[in-house]
């Protein structure tokens, strides 16, 4: 099944020239303004009345400071506590640093919608923050890869593990996941930016996500529809088989180990990244079955913003309480700013 969005339905809380507007619309040709460059209009969520629109600004905001605020206190963590420069870290510092983008590039917008009532958005820029969205998604998945084949490498063979992860092996690693995904949205954005649309194309989301801007054209949506479900299988799943085969090479050698203490410790290397994938897959599944399902319209939008925010406010939490080495740095950076903040970062 795919779902079809509407062009031009009646949005409650709509104004009544943006109802005549979209109705006039409808009988212009694709591709209608002057210079042939369509504007977007973000429709937000489409039956949240206009009254709840600064409650829910102030929840999403919330949601960002704290965003921010934990991945910059992992970052400031890590690069700080000497202790911490290790492989391990030096992965999660790309996370950290891919939760602060993901997020920036999305929440920002979402923002001065609800606030300001700003629905309109440029066709470059509306592309420009696909293709990010895309991009940030795709190195998420790629690194959390990563940090599972170091997970595999610390606990299945110990012994190389200082050969096999090397500065210059971690740092290759983490460029061609980011450079990968960087590459990848590329056809899909190409192919979207030469659909056909209205002058004012509405679409029925809270950004630009690449489903709700192909459902938003008047050309023929089966080819994108086709390839933005093999990127989502290429992003999604194959990274996800690469995790599994990583964790049950880790249980196969985990329980090779006779004393129940060196099982938990084992188990404990990698916990915390075993709960930010469970968290990262758990977030694709609400998205995937919000889009699937034969829900309302509100629910599709509102399981992709639960896919673009759950998981970047969860990773530092996670790390924090579940990851000892983190939970002391970040102790240790707290009392010695509280103590004297030029200190900071100081052995």
């Amino acid at each position: 099944m795919v779902f079809r969005y509407p062009q031009c339905p009646d949005v409650p809380g709509a104004c009544l020239p943006e109802i005549q507007l979209c109705l006039t619309l409808e009988a212009t040709t694709c591709n209608g303004s002057v210079d042939g460059s369509p504007v977007f209009y973000l429709v937000g969520i489409p039956s949240l009345p206009e009254t709840f629109f600064l409650p829910v600004f102030f929840i999403f905001l919330l949601f960002y400071l704290l965003i921010l605020m934990g991945n910059a206190l992992i970052l400031v963590a890590v690069v700080a506590e000497p202790s911490l420069h290790k492989p391990m870290y030096f992965f999660l510092i790309n996370l950290s640093t891919l939760d602060i983008l993901f997020t920036t590039t999305t929440v920002p917008k979402m923002l001065s919608l609800f606030l300001l009532g700003d629905h309109f958005l440029s066709f470059p820029a509306c592309l420009l923050q696909m293709y990010l969205f895309q991009s940030f998604t795709c190195s998420e998945a790629f690194i959390l890869v990563v940090m599972a084949y170091d997970c595999y490498v610390a606990i299945c063979r110990p012994l190389h593990y200082p050969v096999h992860m090397t500065p210059q092996t971690n740092a290759a690693l983490a460029a061609c996941a980011w450079l990968i995904a960087l590459l990848l949205p590329i056809p899909a954005v190409v192919k979207t930016s030469q659909m056909a649309y209205n002058s004012i194309a509405h679409i029925y989301h809270c950004f630009c996500d690449h489903l709700a801007l192909v459902q938003a054209s008047c050309s023929d949506t089966t080819p994108q529809t086709l390839m933005g479900f093999c990127i989502a299988m290429v992003v999604s799943f194959l990274p996800l088989l690469l995790v599994l085969l990583s964790y049950a090479h880790i249980l196969a050698s985990v329980l090779h180990i006779s004393s129940r203490e060196g099982r938990s410790k084992a188990f404990s290397t990698c916990s915390s990244h075993l709960l930010v994938v469970g968290t990262y897959y758990s977030s694709i599944a609400i998205a995937y079955v919000a889009y699937r399902a034969d829900l309302p319209l509100d629910f599709h939008v509102m399981g992709n913003v639960a896919y673009a925010i759950l998981t970047p406010i969860l990773n530092p939490l996670i790390y924090t309480l579940r990851n000892k080495d983190v939970k002391a740095a970040i102790t240790k950076i707290t009392m010695t700013c509280l103590r004297d903040p030029k200190n900071v970062g100081e052995p």
